[in-house]
């Protein structure tokens, strides 16, 4: 098994192994590369729910998604769907999975089954670099700071981009109550001090008011943006990524109208985070 890194920031593609006959020597690889890495890109893999199952319960145990249409038979693994007549894609804006949650998941393993020609590729950015590239003073401040996480605007019932997926996700009634996690974590595996706020679900900086709270946050997406913090994955049938949740953002792009775009998706869960200092 070779493991390349594929830019400074984040990201290693990883070749000549089987996800389907993965040894626990192999898989003891993948923890530290996921770890280190942030997102872990594999081509050419073929895997059947089962076996995308067991991949993933490698990692942790399988965080069934609330919101999302699952595979039939397989509630462990959500539909990640385009048809070529839909207009809204899935995930189609700067976001990190399920940081509304408690304990936020560890991290989504997404397995492409079918890929329009051109266009429907993912970016990622890391969280790591990014905080590493802010000022000491500023890094001071974020430190003392938590922020607010909802998945109401996105996942409940008034939500316009629910009405938009509506045949995709539904069960608007999952939303939960809103929660705070520190601004910069220490990731669970490595310690390393992570920015944890992201533009979809991270609502308001607690304690500051509206105006410094918008404020604060929109220069740390602005910030997060820049384009050395990012990569960019073009997709294949049988292609597979699984991102740390706790160290990256994603992005869909949503390039690629009238052509069908469907992958399987499976979260890993993950723990309750807690503050870098």
């Amino acid at each position: 098994m070779q493991i390349t890194p594929v830019s400074n920031a984040l990201g290693a593609n990883v070749s000549d192994v089987a996800l389907d006959e993965l040894t626990d020597d192999e898989a003891a690889q993948l923890v530290e590369a996921w770890s280190a890495h942030g997102v872990l890109f594999f081509r050419d893999q073929h895997l059947t729910p089962n076996q995308h199952k067991a991949f993933a319960r490698r990692f942790g145990d399988i965080d069934i998604n609330r919101f999302f249409s699952a595979v039939d038979g397989h509630p462990e693994i959500a539909e990640v769907l385009k048809e070529a007549d839909q207009t809204a894609n899935i995930g189609g804006g700067w976001h990190t999975d399920h940081s509304y949650d408690p304990a936020p998941a560890r991290g989504s393993i997404l397995y492409a089954h079918e890929i329009p020609p051109i266009g429907g590729d993912t970016c990622f950015i890391g969280m790591g670099a990014a905080y590493d590239a802010l000022s000491p003073p500023m890094q001071d401040m974020l430190g003392s700071l938590t922020a607010t996480h909802s998945g109401a605007h996105v996942f409940g019932r008034q939500s316009p981009h629910r009405e938009r997926t509506a045949d995709r996700i539904g069960n608007p009634d999952a939303v939960r109550d809103d929660v705070s996690h520190p601004v910069v974590i220490a990731h669970p595996d490595t310690g390393r001090p992570m920015l944890y706020v992201n533009p979809g679900f991270t609502t308001k900086i607690d304690g500051l008011t509206i105006q410094e709270s918008r404020a604060l946050l929109g220069f740390l997406f602005e910030h997060c943006q820049r384009p050395e913090f990012q990569i960019r994955f073009e997709w294949a049938p049988g292609s597979l990524a699984m991102w740390d949740n706790r160290s990256t953002w994603h992005f869909a792009v949503n390039d690629y109208h009238g052509h069908r775009r469907y992958l399987h998706r499976i979260t890993v869960a993950g723990s309750e985070l807690a503050a870098a200092f």
